[in-house]
């Protein structure tokens, strides 16, 4: 038998293999309710508290990474967002 060679995936090609950044912006137009009621019915795992607890975070910041992973669920994410209302940054992979 011939000897196999493990492949690595150093993230080239479609970007599958790497995490997608979903990252939401400060705005002065939606409120901090408004942010944690989107983020809390848009991203799997986040609650109310924790969507206000991101809210300050963009508040404080300017931006926050709201969710990171493969790119497919990345861009499910990052429309509702946007279709709520909220201002996102465009999706970058992360380095």
């Amino acid at each position: 038998m011939p000897a196999t060679k493990e492949r690595i995936d150093e993230g080239t090609g479609t970007g599958l293999g790497r995490p997608w950044k979903v990252i939401v912006l400060n705005d002065n137009h939606n409120t901090f309710q408004g942010v944690a009621f989107a983020l809390s019915s848009t991203i799997p795992g986040v609650d109310y508290d924790r969507g206000l607890r991101m809210a300050d975070t963009i508040h404080n910041a300017g931006r926050a990474v709201v969710w990171s992973g493969h790119k497919e669920p990345a861009e499910h994410y990052w429309e509702g967002l946007r279709g709520l209302g909220l201002t996102m940054a465009p999706l970058e992979p992360s380095s």
